[in-house]
């Protein structure tokens, strides 16, 4: 039983999912197996219960949850105080953020991290700005770029870096949507939608077409902004995204903003870290860049 293997089963715990827990660790899926099944016989009982469509923790798994967060942070710890008495640092950063983050957002911040600390290794894991705020609550990520929330959990500290308005885009290429929203009023009653299946954007959404007494006429509900775009961009509904996620992308040219009245309330895009690794030789370096 190793500090990795502890990670990844972490990382299982969180995600249920091995798939997404390969793709997002860098390791095939046959190899995140066999290490949970060599934590499972180093145990002697199951951490998981898996079938073709679903996976859970058994209550060993679950509490065995706790053990695993404690271990980690300890050895954290330790190696922290370590790297205190050295004058360069070294170890590694865990940082998760969505694709558009990764270049609006982290971009700078990594050159300029590097350039410091060279001998820290980044390692960043992609995914739904959705979940962002839970890779740092469950301890599978150092740092996240998250979009602010209403409110924030009191173990979190919170640094904006960026400010984007929300907003609703339509396709350019000729197609039965186009033909919809060239209207005008939109009949938004008759517009396909494209959802976010979960997030902050969707309660925006829903809230916007719950105000004006809409019940929108949902064609697809997918995982992140950038499923979105690429959606509309094809004429399949229109989307809402932030615009932060139209600037980035190879397809913004493809898209058109849409005006709405009332708009959409922006994003407030930042940083998180949980406070009990704000104090982490590694996480306090980057952070103070950002800052």
């Amino acid at each position: 039983m190793d500090i990795y293997s502890l990670r990844l089963f972490l990382h299982l715990a969180s995600s249920l999912h091995f798939r997404k827990t390969s793709e997002e660790v860098h390791l095939s899926p046959s190899a995140v197996s066999r290490t949970i099944k060599r934590l499972e016989e180093e145990l002697g009982h199951p951490l998981f219960i898996r079938d073709r469509r679903s996976v859970h923790l058994t209550d060993t798994g679950a509490a065995f949850v706790k053990y695993a967060q404690e271990a980690v942070e300890s050895w954290e710890g330790f190696r922290n105080s370590l790297l205190r008495d050295t004058q360069e640092l070294s170890g590694e950063l865990i940082l998760y953020a969505s694709v558009t983050a990764t270049y609006g957002v982290l971009s700078d911040l990594f050159t300029r991290f590097r350039t410091l600390h060279p001998k820290v290794h980044l390692r960043l894991e992609t995914g739904d700005s959705a979940n962002a705020l839970d890779k740092v609550l469950d301890g599978s990520a150092d740092i996240a770029v998250v979009v602010r929330p209403a409110n924030l959990p009191g173990n979190v500290q919170y640094l904006t870096v960026t400010t984007t308005p929300l907003v609703f885009i339509g396709p350019v290429v000729s197609c039965e949507v186009t033909t919809i929203i060239d209207q005008n009023p939109i009949p938004w009653q008759t517009t396909p939608i494209i959802l976010a299946e979960q997030g902050l954007s969707r309660r925006r959404v829903e809230d916007w077409f719950r105000q004006r007494r809409i019940r929108p006429n949902v064609y697809a509900e997918v995982g992140g902004h950038e499923a979105i775009l690429a959606m509309v961009r094809l004429g399949c509904g229109i989307g809402a995204v932030p615009e932060i996620v139209i600037d980035n992308s190879l397809f913004k040219d493809d898209v058109r903003k849409l005006e709405v009245d009332p708009s959409l309330p922006p994003y407030e895009v930042g940083l998180c870290v949980h406070k009990r690794k704000i104090n982490s030789p590694v996480v306090n370096a980057f952070w103070k860049i950002a800052e």
